[in-house]
């Protein structure tokens, strides 16, 4: 016969695990129900939404959505910001100023503010925390504090295919070319080449395409290979539960 001491605190334990299922099965309709789509706009009212695009929940600051356009199949994560214009209630004329490719995917804690173009072609992926701008500080005058002092804007353009790494800042003037590849942590400014690798603060070409010796300096690993045609995800599930095959034993061939 179970005493007191021990079915209180298994009735403890219960009510912790049904309030922890309740909490997480909750939240997990937040999120579901927050979230931003063609279907389900909430309070915004972007240029364009196109299908398959989803901004998470909780969203970033976001302002300026009659001039910001987002492609098809894009993933916008939580926590991202979204601004056209340097504050809300601004009329930016009949053009947009922030354009998405289709499948762009921003990071978690990323950052577009732009106050005139800033375009990111298609197939872009940015790690969380990118942080993109086509507006700064200006410093001219010695006498009255930065903030204060009209700041310089220059348009943004992001080349299709590349890929933004963790961190990295890109400031206002910056032109990437096509499959670009950005270190996390660099601080862009100015042009980059198709085929670049840029890393640091300021971004310096690391690595580049030359159509006849490849990638210059080196790759220093093998390219990855390749899921086989016709494989599916469930066939690669039944191989993960194989045991690997046994080395040889030394002297004997297999």
């Amino acid at each position: 016969m179970r005493t007191k001491q021990t079915l209180f605190p298994n009735l403890a334990a219960l009510r912790r695990r049904t309030a922890s299922r309740l909490v997480h099965r909750a939240a997990r309709w937040v999120r579901e129900t927050g979230a931003v789509s063609a279907e389900c706009p909430g309070p915004y009212r972007f240029r364009r939404i196109g299908t398959g695009t989803r901004l998470a929940f909780p969203q970033g600051t976001i302002f300026g959505e009659p001039w910001i356009e987002l492609g098809d199949h894009c993933i916008i994560g939580r926590d991202v910001t979204l601004t056209a214009g340097m504050m809300p209630g601004l009329d930016l004329g009949r053009d947009p100023v922030v354009t998405l490719g289709n499948g762009v995917v921003l990071g978690r804690g990323s950052h577009i503010v732009a106050d005139v173009r800033l375009t990111v072609g298609d197939d872009c992926y940015f790690g969380p925390g990118v942080y993109l701008t086509t507006t700064n500080h200006s410093y001219d005058d010695p006498d009255t504090p930065i903030g204060k002092q009209w700041p310089r804007s220059q348009p943004v353009e992001i080349g299709p295919g590349s890929w933004i790494g963790t961190g990295a800042v890109i400031l206002p003037g910056a032109r990437l070319g096509r499959n670009v590849v950005v270190a996390a942590g660099s601080v862009v400014r100015g042009e980059v080449p198709d085929h670049t690798v840029v890393a640091g603060a300021p971004a310096r070409p690391v690595r580049s395409w030359d159509p006849d010796r490849g990638w210059q300096p080196p790759l220093r690993t093998p390219p990855p290979v390749p899921v086989p045609e016709g494989v599916t995800a469930r066939d690669l599930a039944y191989l993960a539960t194989l045991d690997p095959a046994p080395a040889p034993e030394e002297g004997k061939t297999p």
